[in-house]
């Protein structure tokens, strides 16, 4: 925990409240201070003051921006105001108490943007992972990953990349051993976590009508919110209502 403020009696009285609940706190007096310490790079949450002499707490929100430190800030003023209030919350700020606030209220925003903090961390320590695994592919091995991951099966891949049908399956199955993949779906999850652009599927190389990859979380998927396969149900046309009726 991190608090800025330049009341005496507030840093204490903040201090006090976390310490409580088990939460160890850094206390600076102003802006500069915080931004000339070294900064632990750990889970953690930002509690500013909003009206700071010198610097104010929106200030230090949009330096903090432009150097990439994505620490969550909950805001505590005692002279805000709507706009203020909007201001802040749509540069990022996770909250914003007005002064005197209750303790419960404060713990419970401090609760909320810790865990936010912690999931954003694990995140990106993922896709970092998964980053590190897709550079040790080969440049071939990158271009099957990803027309596999766009929906295509492997004489489409093949097609696509010019090889035989043979060659693609033995680069799907290194791809997927490199990866650490255990499904296409989950293929599917790295490769959108990596940021991959997935070609557009067009022209002769589209995938039929029972290879379609629906993305999604609804309908009966095995893993909550990846992609999944469902065959496409043909299409059947009538000349007239009384035909298609019948």
């Amino acid at each position: 925990m991190i608090i800025i403020d330049d009341d005496v009696s507030t840093r204490e009285a903040l201090h006090s409240l976390f310490r409580s609940v088990h939460l160890r706190t850094e206390l600076f007096a102003s802006p500069h201070q915080f931004l000339e310490s070294r900064q632990i790079d750990v889970v953690s949450c930002l509690v500013l003051e909003v009206r700071l002499p010198g610097m104010s707490g929106i200030d230090v929100q949009r330096q903090l921006a432009a150097t990439g430190i994505r620490i969550p800030i909950v805001f505590v003023t005692a002279h805000g105001d709507i706009p203020m209030a909007v201001r802040a919350m749509k540069a990022g700020a996770f909250d914003f108490l007005t002064k005197p606030f209750r303790d419960q209220d404060m713990l419970d925003a401090v609760t909320m943007a810790i865990s936010h903090d912690r999931r954003r961390r694990d995140a990106e320590r993922f896709a970092a992972e998964m980053q590190t695994l897709f550079e040790t592919l080969s440049p071939r091995e990158r271009e099957v990953m990803t027309l596999v991951a766009s929906g295509l099966l492997n004489k489409q891949v093949a097609a696509r990349a010019g090889l035989a049908e043979a060659t693609v399956k033995i680069h799907r199955k290194h791809v997927m051993r490199k990866m650490g993949a255990s499904s296409l779906a989950e293929l599917v999850r790295m490769a959108e976590i990596i940021g991959i652009h997935l070609p557009t599927l067009g022209g002769a190389s589209q995938p039929d009508a029972h290879s379609i990859v629906l993305i999604g979380s609804s309908g009966g998927t095995d893993m909550p919110g990846l992609p999944h396969v469902r065959p496409n149900p043909p299409t059947r046309t009538w000349a007239s209502p009384s035909r298609a009726l019948a």
